[in-house]
């Protein structure tokens, strides 16, 4: 949905953020052997049926993918500089977001990161793989629909107590974590270095662009609008946010009342909206507007056979 420099491994539940400086180049308009390919590309059914998505990249080339749709890799292929978000993918079967996929795939040598996330190449790489192993074919368009502006909700323009600028220096974390292996992601509860983690209800962002930060809220439940970023803020920040979802999971019979319990974390039923959660915490806020947002249509996708 690893979107700072996001190229460092960052596990999520919900969406895996990166940047990409790239253009959009759709798959469908060459060859898959006309544009570049991963070296090895694996791509299996996932039938575990259990919760949870984990998409990123890796120095070395690597691509890793567990548990995720089709709907959810054509969003990172084509986000640019971002995922996008499920009301930019139209069109399409309904397996498309339904059925579950592993993919593991590795580039030639070692491509390097940009100064916004992954190597550029690695998302052009990722379209060819679609459209040779599912036969994705889509073309853009552009419509109006509603959005969000996020603004600065203080008049003094101060931010709230959950963001602050980061020091974190991504690159030398990157070079510390080694080429041999992966960095390890972060534990549930942590907020990684470098990246997104998000859970039920919060979410902990690491040396994350303010631009970047607004990408990733608009694919959250309750929200689910493009989100530009108006706030005027440079550089790269650390925050934290907790909020109410508006579906929670029924209260066990018996349970005393308090904290709903939901993957480790506490939830307080009466807390604040995820609209309220930004103004009170970080000093933001979303405003309603209507604006051209940037879609991607499919033509046609097929099953893919697992190797």
């Amino acid at each position: 949905m690893r979107v700072g420099r996001p190229f460092i491994a960052c596990v999520i539940v919900v969406v895996a953020m990166f940047g990409v400086a790239a253009t959009v180049r759709l798959a469908g308009q060459a060859a898959a052997d006309q544009s570049p390919s991963f070296e090895v590309a694996s791509v299996k059914h996932n039938k575990s049926g259990l919760p949870g998505v984990r998409l990123f990249f890796q120095p070395g080339g690597r691509f890793v993918a567990e548990n995720v749709t089709l709907q959810f890799l054509i969003a990172a292929a084509y986000g640019d500089p971002r995922p996008l978000a499920d009301f930019q993918i139209v069109g399409g079967p309904k397996w498309i977001n339904a059925d579950r996929f592993n993919v593991i795939a590795k580039a030639e040598g070692d491509p390097q990161p940009s100064a916004d996330g992954p190597p550029p190449i690695m998302f052009a790489m990722l379209r060819t793989m679609l459209a040779d192993r599912f036969k994705v074919r889509v073309h853009e368009d552009t419509r109006e629909m509603p959005i969000y502006t996020l603004v600065k909700a203080r008049n003094d323009g101060k931010l709230g107590e959950h963001v602050k600028p980061s020091t974190t220096d991504c690159a030398a974390l990157m070079k510390s974590a080694g080429r041999d292996r992966p960095p390890s992601p972060p534990s549930p509860t942590e907020r990684p270095p470098c990246g997104m983690r998000v859970g039920f209800g919060n979410l902990s962002v690491g040396s994350m662009s303010i631009t970047q930060f607004a990408g990733a809220i608009s694919r959250m439940p309750g929200i689910n609008r493009v989100v530009l970023d108006r706030t005027g803020l440079d550089g790269n920040y650390d925050l934290d946010l907790q909020w109410t979802p508006d579906q929670l999971p029924p209260r066990p019979a018996g349970a005393p009342d308090g904290p709903i319990r939901v993957n480790g974390a506490d939830i307080d039923p009466n807390g604040p909206s995820i609209f309220t959660a930004l103004q009170e915490q970080l000093g933001l806020k979303l405003e309603s507007t209507k604006g051209p947002v940037h879609v991607i249509v499919i033509d046609s996708v097929d099953q893919p056979t697992d190797d």
